[in-house]
């Protein structure tokens, strides 16, 4: 089966990437498992870009919608040829859309030569006088050779990148070296404007407000009258005499609410309601001793294979309640609670933190075993722990039980993932974030020899002589040097959150985008999703390619930050009790509120339909299933009505 990489490379002739070679000691793996993601070509929408209001300015053959600057036609020296847009010879003139453009959002891809100098402007008048004059620029430089103090995506004259995590180390710097194609991000609206290079948010600006005006007064551009006040302008593509190529020219118009194309091909029309309307929970208050209010916060449903009818559910806090799983249900009890043991979510700075994952054995019935993943309430690690339930009684596990299988050392309070899961071959798989902060600082993703980052899979009935779990021997990397040996998956960013397909035992996976797009996987083993190098199917920062691993794989589905914020991973349906969702993939962002529905061809083995399921606008944490494959999801409450499912 024909595996699709990050980019079809080959395809239109895209320069390789060298690698920086990161990780000498890991040797590369073998491709993992084919599963065939969305098909990205040059100078084509995918099917999300489509849905949500993305145009092309650039077919990859006709320059039909651009025109050299003040005429016309277009000069010679600007040509269209294999897939690009390319600048031959200086003196040709500056390249401009036919169109004007008012609020919108602007997507492209460029590729500089060695010491080159471009850019790309909005807001051109065309007038006497060259473009700078009205459009301001953001800058295309070869950073490394040019002698220039500024560097590519800078607004020229005006802003600059904010200082990276050292600030030592100056401003940002996420351009790809010469000959490797960059992705400028551009957002142009009255309530705010933004400048992305690779993914990393370079800086916001508002034209027009106190700080612009200063920085404008101070600049070169300040005896200008026309400059940056076009209401609708002309996009424009620089010439400075250097060869560049552009692709991808991507646009999206934005109207006066700023509001963006849901990505659907059509609505369900569901509503939603309480799946459990009466249950009251067994030793919960809503504000606690010191007057605080403290939401009832749920992040995982599960069942046991125990024949009892029990859900057994989490809060973030640290407690774990069983209940029967009936309707009309009105008691709870509480089955563990790890209040103090675990990290307080609501302290400073720790709302991805807490009590974080739940999984049952598969032999629950005669083992009686569980396994939490929870964040240490006082040091910086997360921590997978196994527990018991009680000999006396069913609805009590046994508090002194805990058995302690893997600690994680976390550098940040952010993208701890915790999401547990066993599959349907008795292992037991965990979701883990790249460490937290931006921009993958400790280049955990694609680094086999780091532990973050990845999905992993282990043996908890099996422990080896040095750990209290084993190691399945056909994991992909137990015979690659230097790689840890637990991982299944990797090149993750913070997968939030994992699921099964009871039916068909693939393995989905929500993932946290950091600033432009979030993503939809179905893992495989030995799967690179990817991160840090790509942002869902977007290049990102300056890292090259590691020739140590196996090629990125693209996800399933994607959708930018006008769409949502933050992607919440769900689960399969698969209950007889509402047809329309049967076998979809039901998944949401926490952010935007919108509940989504996946249709997928295994045939085909593509995503080929997206629906919204409801209407309304919930911030769902997670998603739950039952024994009969009904889907529930879970939000936060000051009530404690936390669990829902549709009608």
């Amino acid at each position: 089966m024909k595996r699709y990489p990050k980019f079809l490379a080959l395809l239109l002739a895209v320069t390789a990437m060298a690698p920086f070679g990161l990780f000498p000691s890991v040797t590369r793996a073998e491709s993992p498992a084919e599963i065939l993601p969305i098909d990205v070509i040059p100078n084509q929408l995918t099917e999300a870009e489509k849905l949500s209001g993305w145009e092309l300015l650039f077919d990859g053959q006709s320059m039909d919608a651009w025109r050299t600057y003040n005429r016309e036609d277009i000069s010679d020296g600007w040509i269209a040829t294999d897939g690009v847009i390319s600048l031959q010879t200086g003196g040709a003139g500056d390249l401009v859309s036919k169109e004007k453009f008012g609020s919108f959002e602007l997507s492209l891809q460029y590729k500089n030569s060695k010491g080159g100098n471009s850019g790309v402007m909005f807001g051109v008048v065309e007038a006497d006088g060259p473009s700078w004059y009205s459009g301001p620029e953001v800058q295309i430089f070869d950073s490394r050779d040019q002698k220039n103090a500024q560097k590519s995506g800078w607004l020229y004259g005006l802003y600059q990148p904010q200082l990276s995590r050292k600030a030592d180390d100056g401003p940002i710097d996420a351009e790809r070296p010469v000959g490797q194609w960059n992705e400028i991000y551009l957002k142009v609206s009255p309530d705010q404007s933004r400048v992305c290079l690779n993914g990393n948010v370079y800086f916001n600006f508002k034209i027009g407000d106190s700080t612009w005006n200063n920085r404008v007064a101070n600049s070169k551009f300040a005896k200008f009258p026309m400059f940056g006040k076009a209401e609708r302008g002309h996009l424009c593509l620089q010439d400075h005499g250097h060869p560049v190529e552009f692709r991808n020219i991507k646009i999206r118009r934005l109207d006066s609410e700023q509001s963006v194309p849901d990505p659907v091909h059509g609505k369900l029309g569901l509503t939603t309601e309480l799946a459990f309307p009466k249950l009251e929970w067994d030793q919960w208050e809503a504000i606690d001793d010191a007057g605080k209010i403290r939401p009832l916060r749920l992040v995982e449903l599960t069942y046991a294979n125990d024949d009892s009818n029990r859900l057994f559910t989490v809060s973030q806090e640290g407690q774990i309640w069983v209940f029967e799983n009936k309707p009309d249900v009105t008691k709870s009890h509480l089955f563990l609670d790890l209040r103090g043991k675990v990290k307080d979510w609501q302290s400073r700075g720790a709302n991805e933190q807490g009590l974080l994952g739940l999984a049952m054995h598969p032999e629950y019935k005669s083992n009686g075993k569980f396994y939490v993943y929870y964040s240490h309430p006082s040091e910086r690690k997360s921590l997978l722990s196994s527990f018991q339930v009680s000999k006396e009684d069913p609805n009590r596990a046994d508090p002194d039980s805990e058995v302690v299988l893997m600690e994680f050392e976390e550098p940040f309070q952010n993208h701890n993932g915790g999401s547990i899961e066993f599959g349907p071959d008795g292992y037991l798989y965990l979701g883990l974030g790249d460490g937290g902060y931006r921009n993958d600082p400790f280049l955990a993703g694609q680094d086999l020899s780091k532990i973050l980052g990845t999905i992993l899979r282990i043996d908890v009935d099996n422990p080896s002589a040095e750990k209290p779990y084993g190691i399945p021997a056909d994991n992909p990397f137990v015979d690659v040097e230097g790689a840890c040996p637990e991982i299944y998956a990797f090149g993750l960013r913070n997968p939030w959150r994992i699921a099964f397909d009871k039916q068909t035992g693939r393995l989905w996976c929500g993932d946290v985008g950091q600033d432009l797009w979030e993503e939809v996987n179905i893992i495989c083993k030995g799967g690179n999703y990817g991160w840090s190098v790509w942002e869902a199917t977007h290049p990102f920062g300056s890292r090259s390619e590691a020739s140590s691993v196996s090629e990125p794989i693209m996800p399933i589905w994607e959708y930018d930050h006008g769409v949502g914020l933050s992607v919440t991973g769900g689960r399969v349906y698969r209950s007889d009790r509402i047809a329309a969702l049967n076998g979809k993939y039901l998944y949401a962002d926490y952010v935007s509120g919108s509940i989504w529905a996946l249709s997928y061809d295994p045939k085909t083995e593509r995503a080929t339909r997206n629906e919204r399921v409801v209407s309304e606008h919930i911030p769902v944490l997670g998603f739950g299933e039952d024994p009969n494959g009904e889907v529930y999801f879970l939000t936060n409450s000051v009530t404690g009505a936390c669990i829902y499912r549709f009608k």
